[in-house]
């Protein structure tokens, strides 16, 4: 039997880091792509193979597990996170070498953050400002494009870094700030408050899998919502939604005193996001523009007509 002619085969993906936006991803492209997951936990399988993925089992702390996913796809989707200590991501390095070895990747799409460009003082910030990380999470984040964007240019690969904020949705662990307000988490008060930035998880999935249909080498995407919100009323707005009470309010003095370092570094940056390239290049149209939108609708995951 003749190999099936390239033109006619469904596009080939590799999702590293298949949790929660992910398997968004997943649920837009079932049918259309043939989509294999990389994941570290055997008893995962099972569940990506439910979602419309093959899983592929390897770690990318164990640069010996990832033989064989250089030659399994034409495009990845890098959402896995980077190592929780020091200012260099090993994983991305592990995983861009087993790329290589492969030779078949020719689109890449890595989800980083926007906390790479650290406190902007409420600025309205485009893809032109150069990062300026000023924690060991946010430099990982750097050395982690940097490397991707190299990979490009070594092998030819269209690269797009999305630099993604606060993503939250309903039905997404971690990702509602219904948990918060309950615990009663303080914010800022208005004087000390900072500028934050979301995206709804079914409106980033849309956007992932846009970048890899549209995504321009070697660009540069904010994958973000048209919100402009300090975070203290981004939590008045939810807990009003909810019917829960509004987190207490209080001065930055306090929170260094009260509140977690992680926590605290959230509330240092202030930052407006200018989202015209997502729209323009990627031609994405956003379901939640603003989180008031996103906060509203029912939970119930990504539709595949994105």
């Amino acid at each position: 039997m003749r190999p099936t002619p390239p033109s006619s085969r469904r596009p080939t993906l590799l999702i590293v880091g298949c949790g929660d936006v992910g398997l968004r991803v997943l649920r837009l492209l079932r049918g259309r792509w043939r989509v294999f997951a990389l994941t570290s936990s055997p008893a995962r399988q099972a569940e990506l193979r439910a979602a419309g993925a093959l899983p592929v089992v390897g770690d990318l702390d164990a640069p010996q597990t990832l033989r064989r996913i250089g030659a399994l796809a034409d495009a990845v989707l890098h959402l896995a996170p980077p190592p929780a200590h020091g200012a260099v991501d090993r994983r991305t390095a592990h995983l861009l070498q087993a790329l290589a070895r492969g030779g078949r990747v020719r689109r890449l799409v890595y989800a980083s953050t926007t906390g790479v460009y650290g406190d902007c003082g409420g600025a309205h910030v485009d893809e032109t400002r150069p990062p300026n990380p000023t924690t060991d999470r946010a430099r990982r984040r750097v050395d982690a494009e940097a490397r991707v964007r190299a990979f490009g240019r070594r092998t030819g690969a269209a690269v797009t870094v999305l630099r993604i904020p606060g993503i939250y949705a309903l039905d997404r662990q971690g990702g509602s700030p219904a948990e918060r307000l309950r615990r009663g988490t303080p914010v800022l008060v208005p004087a000390d408050d900072v500028y934050t930035n979301h995206v709804h998880a079914d409106d980033l999935a849309r956007i992932c899998v846009a970048a890899l249909q549209r995504g321009a080498p070697q660009r540069v995407i904010h994958a973000c919502d048209d919100s402009e919100m300090r975070m203290g009323d981004y939590f008045d707005l939810a807990a009003d939604l909810f019917g829960l009470p509004r987190p207490p309010r209080i001065t930055r003095a306090l929170a260094v005193q009260q509140l977690s370092p992680m926590l605290l570094s959230f509330m240092s940056e202030s930052r407006r996001l200018d989202n015209r390239r997502l729209k323009r290049e990627l031609r994405v149209r956003l379901r939640y523009p603003t989180v008031a939108e996103g906060l509203a609708a029912p939970a119930g995951g990504a539709r595949s007509d994105g």
